[in-house]
């Protein structure tokens, strides 16, 4: 049996993989690059082992220290969790090696599963339906088409290609990423399928020659080919689904598969089916997979690689599940990862973390906590929320809910996309593929509505007041800027996602709100109005109900909103009915700061300078790419803003970058 268990990987994964260790009596052993130190899994960890560096080559992709860490902390068995470790056979081969039990399938499977073009081969003979593909570009003839790496996964790699004039730069592109995530630049393409679904079978094999499916999930909603929503059960008729399982399970057989595997499809519209890829190991949406089952995949895992046979009866998967992922990215602005400390993070109404829901509920897989630090490392996701419920209409009310109500500050989220895409009227009619995100730009639109900005920024203004009196050590009795004969309102402003906000307003001697306004004005009386109830302004009717430093409530036009507040320095967050708006309070008398020069592109977060596709001097047109910056494993292109010409390009190829760095300047 499994005595000590050691995880080689971070983050959520690692965490989950120790609640169940943790309910079975394993102990466990956490490996850490110095980035990660403080973070949950090595905190939660029996023991830890330090890997010295930040980048994931130096660190979690490094064999050799993680065998090493397994040999100082006694442990006598090894999970890759789902990082690129857990399709690495070479890796697999090195653990049995080294005398541990290897917590996957064999090193021959992910070998054979591991080369895409190996897989598809091996499994047309075993009957398993197939997309036509190619690695000649000349004998493509038909678009479009679908480039992709033959080692990995994760989306990484991938590219859609529309006609002839983009196949050569899509496959170039294709091999860089693939090169730089696997270590192998070698590509296929397929034919690509317009509006079909990513539909997905578990599987599960153990060493007495058994293979099951254990049900299928929906994965259609995706960004840069990477899953985003996930449920289960797929919704599709109950043939699809009986052929879809047959299909999972003869692949297993074709390879004698041992372990947690799944096997990924392309359902198009009218109902065939093609084999996608076989992953050789535990997916990130297995959680929909447990909470329709009742069955604790990671547990199983542990079982078969312990030798045992798999439970002689296997639930049937009953209600419907949904998972999102939360990641720290600006999804408006082209899926941007984002950096920053995570000063709150909060989700209501939560029945359970990594596991153990019983009954309609929200679960939790998180790798981070409040106070955690997001780099630039690593993935963009933060955690998984998970919502269990009798029909698929009650699983997503519920998710899309708590989403609203969560309390994510001080990093930007993709949150508000997630719950427009559950509210959406085409995700309620499943009318889903992988092409979803591109057809409805409209679940793109933040939350809180434009015209409710200004309420916020009202509502931070007050809770800042009522901080300043709560602090005050004299006459803190008194409103906030309360005065005997009536004059000037007070003044704040700050900024927001898009410009500077300016509030005005002026408390009564009761401390009521008796007038504001969020149009910026210096010397005319008529920018502001009382209570909001000049004909003329854009600001609702607004009466003040309650003011604290971290809770404000508004009557606004007839109805009560109760709004929660958290400040840290200089940085307010609201959390209300409407949605979230993060500010920030602009000092009363700003200290003057270096000017960039016009025309400046600067850097929107940390990161390196990979590619750089213009010269000095060169004229561009709007939209000419600039430059390539790699973060958080991505490549992002940095596009001219404007017609001009290259003034300056300071960061050569290979360059480190802060936030806010300038990488080029046009001068128009």
């Amino acid at each position: 049996m499994i005595r000590k268990l050691l995880v080689a990987n971070r983050g959520e994964i690692a965490r989950r993989v120790f609640a169940t260790c943790r309910a079975l009596g394993v102990e466990t052993v956490a490996v850490h690059s110095d980035a990660d130190a403080d973070a949950p899994f090595v905190l939660e960890a029996d023991q830890a082992v330090r890997l010295p560096g930040n980048t994931p080559a130096e660190t979690y992709l490094r064999v050799d220290l993680i065998l090493d860490a397994a040999r100082r902390s006694g442990a006598d068995a090894v999970h890759p969790g789902y990082g690129f470790l857990a399709e690495n056979g070479e890796f697999a081969t090195a653990v049995t090696d080294a005398g541990l039990t290897w917590v996957g399938p064999p090193a021959k499977v992910i070998a054979a599963m591991g080369d895409k073009l190996a897989a598809k081969a091996l499994l047309a003979e075993a009957g398993v339906p197939m997309l036509p593909s190619w690695t000649d570009t000349d004998e493509i003839t038909d678009f479009p088409v679908l480039v992709k790496a033959s080692a990995g996964g994760g989306g990484r790699g991938m590219r859609i290609v529309q006609d002839s004039a983009g196949l050569a730069e899509a496959v170039a592109s294709a091999r860089r990423e693939a090169a730089a995530a696997f270590g192998d630049g070698t590509v296929f393409i397929e034919r690509y399928v317009e509006r079909g679904r990513h539909v997905e079978v578990q599987i599960f094999g153990d060493t007495h020659g058994r293979v099951v499916s254990l049900g299928d999930r929906e994965c259609s909603i995706q960004r840069r080919h990477q899953k985003i929503v996930e449920e289960a059960p797929a919704v599709v008729p109950e043939r699809v689904r009986t052929a879809l399982h047959e299909a999972a399970v003869a692949a297993g057989r074709a390879v004698d598969y041992l372990g947690a595997g799944t096997v990924e499809f392309l359902l198009a519209p009218g109902g065939e089916f093609f084999f996608l890829e076989m992953n050789t190991r535990l997916q990130v949406e297995h959680p929909v997979t447990e909470l329709c089952t009742g069955l604790d995949l990671v547990g199983l895992q542990l079982l078969v690689a312990e030798g045992e046979p798999l439970p002689a009866t296997l639930p049937a998967s009953t209600g419907h599940a949904i998972e999102v992922r939360l990641c720290a990215e600006d999804a408006a602005a082209g899926w941007r990862p984002a950096t920053g400390t995570l000063h709150r993070f909060t989700v209501p109404q939560v029945a359970a973390e990594f596991g153990g829901l019983a009954g309609p509920g929200l679960r939790l897989d998180s790798g981070v906590v409040a106070g955690s630090v997001v780099g630039v490392h690593y993935d963009s996701m933060l955690a998984k929320l998970v919502a269990w419920g009798r029909t698929r209409a009650e699983a997503t009310r519920l998710l899309s809910t708590a989403l609203t109500r969560a309390e994510l500050h001080g990093v930007t989220t993709n949150r508000d996309l997630l719950v427009r895409v559950l509210r959406s009227p085409a995700f309620a009619a499943v009318e889903i593929d992988t092409g979803f995100l591109d057809r409805h730009a409209e679940v793109f639109a933040p939350l809180l509505p434009a015209d409710r900005l200004p309420l916020a920024a009202l509502v931070a203004a007050l809770a800042s007041a009522a901080g300043r009196r709560a602090e005050a050590r004299v006459l803190a009795g008194l409103p906030s800027g309360w005065r005997n004969v009536p004059a000037v309102p007070q003044v704040t402003r700050f900024t927001g996602p898009d410009a500077e906000i300016e509030v005005r307003y002026r408390l009564d001697r009761t401390g009521g709100l008796a007038e504001w306004s969020t149009e910026p004005s210096a010397t005319d009386p008529s920018a502001t109005h009382p209570s909001g109830t000049d004909p003329g302004a854009t600001d609702p009717a607004v009466a003040l109900v309650e003011a604290t430093p971290d809770r404000v409530v508004l009557d606004v036009d007839g109805v009560r909103h109760a709004y929660r507040v958290h400040r840290v320095g200089s940085a307010v967050f609201v959390d209300g009915p409407d949605g979230a708006a993060s500010l920030a309070e602009l000092p009363r008398l700003p200290r003057p700061t270096a000017e960039v020069a016009a025309g400046s592109l600067l850097a929107p977060l940390p990161g390196a300078v990979t590619r750089v596709h213009v010269q000095v001097g060169q004229r561009v047109s709007a939209g000419d790419p600039l430059l390539t910056l790699e973060a958080m494993k991505l490549e992002h292109p940095v596009l001219a803003p404007t017609d001009g010409v290259v003034a300056e390009l300071p960061v050569p190829a290979g360059g480190q970058v802060r936030t806010g760095a300038v990488l080029a300047v046009i001068d128009n």
